[in-house]
C-alpha cells in the first residue's frame, strides 16, 4: 500500500469555504440561486473552492425525492456532463467569481441510475459529476440510490482535494486511499443528523491525522421536520488539530486556509503514509 513515492506538495496556500446552510426539499431552482450567493460571500472573502452539504441542490430529503424525482434530480450525459438551466445562475457565479463550486446533487445518468454525487461547477465549462458517494446509509439511501465505484478528486491550483459524501466519512479506508494517491485535502459534505454531530468530528479528526492531510466536513442546518439537521461544519490540519469550527444550527460560511508548510512539517515527523505495512 505504500506510495512509491511522496506526492507533490502545491506551491502557495489554498483559502476554501464551506457553507453551513439550509436548501428548500425539492427546490433545485431556488437552492441553485442560493449556492450563488454563498459563491459571491466566498470570493468576498477570498475564497477559490466552496464547499456545499450533501444533497443541497434538492435537500436532503428522501421520501419528497422518491415521491417527486423530476422536481429533486439533474440528469448527466454519458460523460457525466449536467445541462439544467436551473443551475444557471451557479454556473455563473462560478465563473464571474473564479470559485470552484462543490454542491451536492441527487443525479440521474444516462443508464438510469440515481447516485447520490458532488458536482464540480468550475469557473470554466458545465457543471460535471465529480463524485458518486460510495458508501450509502442503510435505512434509506440504499433503496434510491447506486453506489459509485471509485473515489475522486478535484485540482485546484495544485491541491489535490479528494471528496467524499457523509457516510464515507466512516470508513477509515476512504480516506486512506486518497491519501495515498496523493491527496493533500479530504472534502466531505454531510448531512448527518442532529443529535449525532459528535460522530463526524471523531471521524473527521482521525482522517486529517491518520493520513496527516487537511480534512474538512460541511453539514446543514434546518430541514425537513422528520429529519432536521443542526451543523457541526469543521475544518481539521493536517495533525488533526481543529483549523476551523462553526457554531451549531446557524447558517454560516467557515473559511479555512490551506498551507502547503503544514503539510510540509507535519509529514517530517508524522510518517503513516510512508510507513504503513497493513495489506501487504
Amino acid at each position: 500500500m505504500n506510495p512509491t513515492a511522496a506526492p507533490a506538495l502545491p506551491a502557495a496556500p489554498l483559502r476554501v469555504a464551506a457553507a453551513q446552510t439550509e436548501s428548500v426539499p425539492g427546490d433545485v431552482a431556488g437552492n441553485a440561486r442560493r449556492a450563488a450567493a454563498l459563491t459571491a460571500r466566498a470570493a468576498d472573502g477570498g475564497a477559490r473552492v466552496l464547499v456545499l452539504p450533501e444533497l443541497h441542490l434538492c435537500g436532503y430529503d428522501l421520501p419528497g425525492l422518491a415521491a417527486a424525482p423530476d422536481r429533486h434530480e439533474v440528469s448527466a450525459d454519458a460523460l457525466g456532463r449536467v445541462a439544467d438551466q436551473r443551475l444557471d445562475p451557479l454556473a455563473e457565479a462560478a465563473a464571474d467569481h473564479s470559485v470552484t463550486v462543490l454542491a451536492g446533487a441527487a443525479v440521474r445518468r444516462d443508464d438510469g441510475t440515481l447516485t447520490n454525487s458532488v458536482l464540480a461547477v468550475a469557473p470554466a465549462g458545465a457543471p460535471v459529476v465529480a463524485y458518486d458517494k460510495q458508501h450509502l446509509w442503510h435505512a434509506d439511501e440504499r433503496g434510491l440510490f447506486t453506489p459509485g465505484g471509485r473515489g475522486a478528486a478535484v485540482v485546484v491550483e495544485g491541491w489535490r482535494l479528494a471528496l467524499g459524501i457523509c457516510y464515507d466519512l466512516s470508513f477509515p479506508e476512504h480516506a486512506r486511499a486518497a491519501a495515498l494517491a496523493g491527496a493533500h485535502g479530504y472534502l466531505c459534505p454531510g448531512a448527518f443528523a442532529a443529535g449525532n454531530e459528535h460522530r463526524a468530528a471523531v471521524y473527521l479528526a482521525a482522517r486529517a491525522l491518520e493520513n496527516t492531510m487537511y480534512a474538512l466536513f460541511v453539514n446543514p442546518v434546518g430541514g425537513p421536520a422528520h429529519r432536521p439537521c443542526a451543523g457541526g461544519t469543521t475544518v481539521h490540519g493536517p495533525g488533526g488539530e481543529t483549523a476551523g469550527r462553526l457554531p451549531a444550527a446557524r447558517e454560516d460560511i467557515l473559511m479555512a486556509d490551506l498551507d502547503p508548510r503544514a503539510l510540509t512539517e507535519v509529514r517530517g515527523f508524522l510518517r503513516m503514509l510512508e510507513e504503513c505495512r497493513a495489506g501487504g
